[in-house]
Order: C-alpha cells, then sequence, then structure tokens
C-alpha cells in the first residue's frame, strides 16, 4: 500500500514527489512514456527562477529529479493506463492504479499528467520542435528579438500569443484557415490594429522546412489550392491544447474542455485525490506555476492523510513543519 502515488513527471509532479518526500511519504512517482513531461523536449528554459544564465528542459529535469530521489522518491517508468478512485469514497479503503506492467494501491494520488498542444501533424514540425517550432510565446519569444514569425491560428490563444510576440519580433504573420477569426472581437481588434501584426487567411500550413533551424513554411489556400511559400525563422501553433484526461473520463469531475475539476485544496470529485499543473490549469501552463501547484498538492496530501488517520480529530492542521 503506497502512502502516495504522483501520476506524471513534469514539473507538478515532480515538485509534488519532493515535497511528499520530505514529509516521509516515501512518494511512488509514475513517470509516463517520458521523465518531466514537456519540458523535457524543451531546449532552453530562461524563465524559471535560480537560473540566471538560463538552463535547458532536460537539465531542470535531471536537477528535478535528483533532488526528489534525495528525499525518498521512487520512480516507475510506465504509463497508467486504469485507475479505479471508487473506494476512495470510504475512508481507509485503497484508490486503485493499473499500468502497462503493474498494479497499485494508494492511500492518496496526485494526478499531475499534463496537457498537450494540438499540433499541425505536418511535415517537420516534430522534427523543428525546439529549433524554431514552438507551442508557447511566452516560454519562447525572447528568443526571437528581431525575427521574422508566423503564427498559426484564429482564436484568443493565437492573438495573445502574437500580440506578446511582438514585444520581441520584427513581424508577426498570423495563418488563419477561416477568413475571419475566431478569437473575441477585443483580441482581434487589438491584433489587427498592431503594426507588427498581419494576416494570411484562407490557408493551412503543409509543411516546414528548414536546415536545422526553421527557415520557412509551405503554405496553401484552401479556397484556391495555390501554394506559396514564406520564410520566417519561427513557427507558433495555437491550434488548441488537450488535457490528459482520457484515462479519468467517468472517473474525475471535469469540465466540457477535458480538464480536471479542483478546489482550493487541489481535491478531486475522489477522496484522497489531487490534481496539480496543466491537467487543472488551462490558463497559464508555466514551469514556475505547475511548481506551486505541486508544491499546494503535496501539503494537501500529507494534511489528508494525518486526518485520515483520526477521522474525528479537528480538520485544520498547522503545515508549519512543511
Amino acid at each position: 500500500m503506497e502512502n502516495v502515488v504522483v501520476i506524471g513527471s513534469g514539473p507538478a509532479g515532480l515538485t509534488a514527489a519532493l515535497y511528499a518526500g520530505r514529509a516521509n511519504l516515501e512518494p511512488l512517482v509514475i513517470t509516463g512514456s517520458q521523465v518531466g513531461g514537456q519540458i523535457s523536449i524543451t531546449n532552453d528554459v530562461e524563465n524559471y527562477p535560480g537560473f540566471p544564465e538560463g538552463t535547458t528542459g532536460p537539465e531542470l529535469v535531471e536537477l528535478m529529479k535528483a533532488q526528489t530521489e534525495k528525499f525518498g522518491a521512487r520512480f516507475e517508468v510506465d504509463e497508467v493506463i486504469e485507475v479505479d478512485f471508487s473506494s476512495g469514497s470510504e475512508a481507509g479503503r485503497p484508490l486503485g492504479i493499473k499500468t502497462h506492467g503493474n498494479e497499485f494501491e494508494a492511500k492518496s494520488v496526485i494526478v499531475t499528467t499534463g496537457a498537450s498542444p494540438t499540433k499541425l501533424e505536418v511535415p517537420g514540425e516534430e522534427e523543428f520542435i525546439g529549433r524554431g517550432v514552438s507551442y508557447c510565446a511566452t516560454c519562447d519569444g525572447f528568443f526571437f528579438r528581431g525575427k521574422d514569425v508566423v503564427v498559426v491560428g484564429g482564436g484568443d490563444s493565437a492573438m495573445e500569443e502574437g500580440i506578446f510576440l511582438t514585444k520581441f519580433a520584427e513581424s508577426v504573420r498570423i495563418i488563419h484557415r477561416r477568413d475571419e477569426l475566431r478569437a473575441g472581437p477585443t483580441l482581434a481588434n487589438r491584433a489587427k490594429n498592431n503594426e507588427k501584426i498581419s494576416f494570411v487567411w484562407d490557408t493551412v500550413v503543409k509543411a516546414i522546412v528548414g536546415d536545422g533551424a526553421v527557415e520557412a513554411v509551405e503554405i496553401e489556400n484552401v479556397k484556391t489550392g495555390d501554394t506559396d511559400t514564406l520564410d520566417t525563422d519561427g513557427v507558433f501553433i495555437y491550434i488548441g491544447h488537450y488535457p490528459n484526461s482520457e484515462i479519468f473520463e467517468g472517473v474525475l469531475e471535469m469540465d466540457d474542455h477535458g480538464y480536471l475539476i479542483t478546489d482550493d485544496a487541489k481535491r478531486t470529485s475522489a477522496r484522497g485525490v489531487f490534481a496539480a499543473g496543466e491537467i487543472d490549469d488551462p490558463i497559464y501552463r508555466q514551469i514556475a506555476t505547475s511548481v506551486g501547484e505541486g508544491c499546494k498538492a503535496a501539503m494537501q496530501v500529507g494534511r489528508f492523510l494525518e486526518e485520515s488517520k483520526h477521522e474525528d480529530a479537528p480538520k485544520q492542521k498547522s503545515l508549519a513543519s512543511w
């Protein structure tokens, strides 16, 4: 019987494991297919505190992982394929987690499975991730100072990130498959009135090309079928994000977009199950915010496990020991 199982190993999961480990809970982390989640494929990280010269995603993951292991966290490199949280409604009953290779029972669970960007699925996209292809202007915009970039998408996120990119880029071309934006009027007008932003309407990206880094996108007009090549230094893709919550459908409450619903204590709808990071955060999607959420979830798990020993004890406990 595990005290706490952390599902996922991104910044939220690793931080949750660190705090749980420091509380002598001996957490088990089920990593998923890749330790570190999205940041493990991020080349440069310059906006995480404590690294004035910046670092890389893989380096940051290794440091975080080593720190959690120092305090007793254990890692299972596997993917969760099924959960049974029905027993969580009853005090003292275990929560069930099944992976490809094992089955676990736990007193508590922290879900940190994150979210994934919807991809274009075109040639060159995967090849140039971190070398000109990005899904986060807040993370990578600084690297495109004085450069020309394109933004793919027509919704609120595409407009917000396109406007943000004008702080750094020389020009921002927004490629949208329709002839009008899906973004709200306020954001749409701000983008249209920005002198650095131009629009390529009725157009889709067919390929991303370059030699070692992005150099251009091949595009096609969906109405005429005409093709063209646009030179660019970067491609920022905003056609949607989706939470990695499929295995929790029908098990945990979620919103209309599939993000888990949590309260201020990071509790989900199942007793003993908490969530942190991008799995319940459709807005910020930053390393720093996920770290904070993982911290909160682990602290609440510690409180939950202590209260579970004495169900009739007062509910407000001191967190000073953390």
